[in-house]
């Protein structure tokens, strides 16, 4: 029999579905320096479209 990491029995997130997030990336570049810099959100399917508007 083989061994069953302890991570592997834990249930984690059965309750929320972290297939229901998603994570944005967007870059923006400082018109000044050249140099890009980069805001990150992790947010549910249902509310992409509200927060695409507000990037």
């Amino acid at each position: 029999m083989g061994k069953i990491s302890k991570n592997a029995r834990v249930n984690r997130g059965a309750k929320d579905g972290g297939k229901n997030h998603v994570k944005i990336v967007v870059s923006e570049k400082n018109p000044l320096t050249g140099q890009y810099t980069y805001k990150e959100k992790i947010i549910h399917k249902d509310q992409l479209e509200e927060a695409l508007k507000g990037f």
